[in-house]
């Protein structure tokens, strides 16, 4: 409990130095002056949880990050796997996935907007492609660092590739998998509101775009709080599930590593001396 605490008087204290720069309108290089302050921003967060516009608007962002999230995970993993175990696969593929993956997915709203036939396919494009790489990258060093000899432990008991497949690589595999997704999940967010703002008609990033075109800033802040709690809640979505999954891994402690616990009214363990040296005896006092 005092963890959590500690987490909501951060929160607290970061909103009310906020309210505190805004109201005093302090102008030392930043201009916090130009900024809506938290009650501002509150009451046009209830003004716009009261309207259906907003709802919409969260239902069709919400829509856009699943589809394309949940179409990268699958062709990440497997595109992943593929190349990190066979030289054929990484021989054809890899050349051409390193040059594309540099690009930023933002970049390719306007291949986007020539490919496909409307702009709801090309924003989950766009989503899509901005967490395929993180998971690709993370399936394919997490399958390359798998230790050979439980494969062969496999093989040797006389299973086949599928059987490793199931057995071995991809449960091995899956604390780095759901490293990839995590942060998959967090670009996918940073693209699919670019991509609205640009291309979109409707969703978060679009009506936030348009409250900045309407000098709306109190609107403004509204879609960013938006984004950040929608992004905070997928994520740790994710990572919940990762832990779910992976429950046999050792988990690491907060605790220092010189905190040793014992029992009240007993003696603290004593801390064990370094032997004396050895000291040689000459051979005449040998007996």
């Amino acid at each position: 409990m005092s963890r959590y605490a500690l987490r909501v008087a951060s929160l607290a204290a970061a909103l009310g130095l906020w309210q505190l720069l805004t109201s005093l309108k302090i102008d030392v290089w930043l201009r916090f002056s130009q900024f809506p302050t938290v009650t501002e921003v509150a009451r046009a967060f209830a003004d716009r949880l009261s309207g259906g516009d907003y709802w919409t608007d969260l239902a069709d962002s919400l829509t856009r990050i699943l589809t394309g999230f949940l179409l990268a995970a699958v062709l990440g993993v497997a595109t992943g796997v593929l190349v990190a175990r066979s030289r054929l696969a990484e021989d054809l593929l890899g050349p051409l996935l390193e040059v594309v993956r540099p690009i930023p997915a933002i970049a390719l709203v306007p291949v986007a907007i020539l490919l496909f036939p409307n702009n709801e396919q090309g924003i989950v494009f766009i989503t899509c492609t901005a967490a395929f790489f993180p998971v690709l990258v993370s399936t394919r060093h997490a399958v390359r660092a798998l230790t050979p000899v439980w494969e062969e432990a496999v093989r040797t008991m006389g299973g086949g590739r599928w059987r490793v497949l199931g057995s071995v690589v991809l449960p091995g595999a899956l604390p780095g998998i759901f490293g990839g997704l995590s942060v998959g999940i967090g670009v996918s967010w940073i693209c699919v509101i670019s991509a609205e703002m640009i291309s979109g008609q409707y969703g978060v990033g679009y009506r936030t775009w348009q409250d900045y075109t309407v000098v709306d800033y109190p609107g403004v802040f509204v879609g960013m709080v938006t984004i950040g709690v929608l992004g905070w809640v997928t994520s740790t979505a994710v990572e919940l599930l990762g832990r779910r999954l992976t429950r046999w891994l050792p988990r690491t402690s907060y605790a220092a590593a010189d905190r040793v616990p014992r029992v009240r009214g007993t003696a603290p363990a004593p801390v064990p001396s370094s032997p004396e040296p050895v000291r040689e005896v000459p051979d005449d006092q040998l007996v």
